[in-house]
């Protein structure tokens, strides 16, 4: 007759099980180790641009940059010739010419734009043209850098970031333009599309109207010194004009960066939009992260990605 012993067996099924468990224990102990000091797998945007290279960033091209000299400090805006050739090289023309000093911010609406110009209307620009044929977008071109946004739009088939400015395309139509960011610098026209051709400019300063876009010449964007914009008194005539001429606020001057000399430049440097550095700061601020959010959006609208600027480091 067979008899089976069952006592050795349960010691070795023992031994196992208490194995294992102290595999699970141990286990166990080393994850609460890490999460003690836990490492950052997910980084915030604020972390990725602190620790961003050299090679993340690009200089302001100085034959494109414009400062806007005011009583209260300079606002300096980068043109976007890539977009509007005409326009960006009519507006330098107006520029190098003198047509701007002396003029007016004369119209500023709340949650809008800031726009500037002759408030007579009676000055002719020497050099420069009234009006131009509009460039409300440009054919797509293979050499020009574009970081899609993963996210819809309602206001273009793609959206994403072009050297640094926020665009729109089609790509069945194959054009591309300018969006109605914060910050864009846009040419202002009557409703002959005819009519605008840089001698008067205007600043969004307000939610983005992006109903606009390809409705306007739109040549570039505010790189700093918005906040001498956003403060201004606002117009409370209809569409946000001055009521009365004392309250036009003096432009000093206009000057191309390049016609400057070294000294008197804003040294800054841009982010660049073409990089994996950049795409992981969408990345950041599509999924926030962090004690305080709860639920990370996973979306971000094209206006609500900062381009970063900053003092250019030696």
């Amino acid at each position: 007759m067979f008899v089976f012993k069952i006592d050795r067996p349960l010691r070795a099924y023992a031994f196992v099980y208490s194995s294992a468990l102290a595999l699970v224990i141990l286990a166990t102990a080393s994850t609460s180790a890490l999460a003690v000091k836990p490492v950052t797998a997910n980084p915030t945007y604020a972390e990725l641009l602190k620790s961003s290279s050299p090679t993340d960033w690009r200089p302001l091209d100085v034959d494109n940059t414009l400062y806007l000299e005011l009583s209260t400090g300079r606002v300096v805006m980068e043109l976007a010739p890539q977009f509007a050739p005409l326009h960006a090289a009519n507006i330098k023309t107006l520029v190098r010419e003198g047509y701007f000093d002396g003029l007016a911010i004369m119209r500023v609406q709340e949650n809008y734009v800031v726009q500037w110009g002759d408030p007579t209307e009676t000055k002719a620009p020497k050099k420069g043209q009234k009006t131009l044929p509009p460039e409300f977008s440009v054919p797509i071109k293979n050499d020009l850098p574009f970081t899609r946004l993963p996210d819809v739009d309602g206001y273009a088939k793609q959206v994403g970031f072009s050297n640094g400015f926020h665009v729109g395309r089609d790509p069945q139509s194959r054009q591309t333009w300018l969006a109605h960011c914060t910050a864009t610098l846009g040419v202002g026209r009557d409703n002959d599309v005819n009519s605008g051709g840089g001698t008067e400019l205007y600043v969004v300063t307000g939610h983005a109207p992006r109903h606009l876009d390809r409705n306007i010449a739109l040549v570039g964007r505010v790189v700093q010194g918005m906040s001498l914009l956003t403060v201004l008194p606002r117009g409370t005539k209809e569409m946000g004009f001055y009521e009365k001429p004392e309250q036009n606020v003096p432009i000093k001057s206009i000057r191309v960066a390049a016609d400057v000399t070294a000294a008197e430049r804003s040294n800054l440097e841009m982010i660049r939009t073409d990089t994996p550095r950049f795409k992981a700061m969408v990345e950041a601020l599509r999924n926030r992260g962090g004690e305080w959010y709860k639920v990370p959006a996973g979306h971000i609208e094209l206006c609500n990605m900062p381009i970063a600027v900053r003092e250019k480091l030696n």
